[in-house]
């Protein structure tokens, strides 16, 4: 099941994007980074709408099959307290996060791991997942700032993920540690964001 998670989340979808669309190694260009925005940057609209598709449906994929074969038949999805199965469901989710972000096939150079841990969360809690999405976008919108949108997105995890279900102690794990992720991936965006020098969305790209 670690296996699967973790060969979903290591499907290099930007990287083929970026080499059947326009012959590059996205990983040389642009932020460096095989997410969505890069290729939006640096290939399309509609080959990075696709990247990022794919990249969510991995993550939710990951986590739907763990609750597949971990949840007994007939129990409700969601119970209280801490149970093999959700250890299992968010191990399979750390898995895919870490195949996208460290994917065997790239020698360990993926993503940023936003899109895919938006699909963990939504196959994990859907409510927690669409909340931090919303955020996100309502960030995006006022400041055309993806790193902006998803480092406040990340943060706002922990609080979400215990206002709907407590101090439920696998979930509230899975928050915390994609939020120290989703932050330490973008370490550099962090420092330019604090220059003044980030690019928004329709502006030039960065070099890291």
């Amino acid at each position: 099941m670690l296996i699967a998670g973790y060969l979903l989340g290591s499907i290099p979808s930007g990287y083929l994007a970026g080499r059947w669309l326009a012959g590059l190694d996205i990983r040389r260009e642009g932020s460096g980074s095989t997410g969505a925005t890069n290729v939006l940057r640096v290939v399309g609209k509609g080959p990075a709408l696709a990247v990022f598709l794919v990249d969510v449906l991995k993550g939710a994929a990951a986590v739907l099959l763990a609750k597949a074969l971990l949840q007994p038949p007939g129990a409700p999805l969601l119970g209280t307290g801490t149970s093999v199965t959700d250890t299992g469901v968010v191990a399979a989710g750390l898995a895919a996060l870490a195949g996208h972000i460290w994917p065997i096939w790239l020698n360990w150079k993926g993503g940023k791991a936003v899109a895919t841990g938006l699909g963990v969360l939504l196959g994990l809690v859907p409510a927690v997942g669409m909340a931090c999405f919303g955020i996100f976008l309502t960030v995006l919108s006022s400041t055309r700032l993806v790193s902006l949108a998803s480092v406040v997105a990340a943060i706002s995890l922990p609080l979400l993920m215990v206002g709907a279900h407590g101090m439920r102690l696998a979930y509230l794990a899975l928050a915390v540690l994609t939020t120290l992720v989703v932050v330490l991936r973008h370490r550099s965006n962090i420092q330019r964001l604090r220059a003044g020098t980030e690019p928004r969305l329709g502006h030039a790209k960065p070099e890291s």
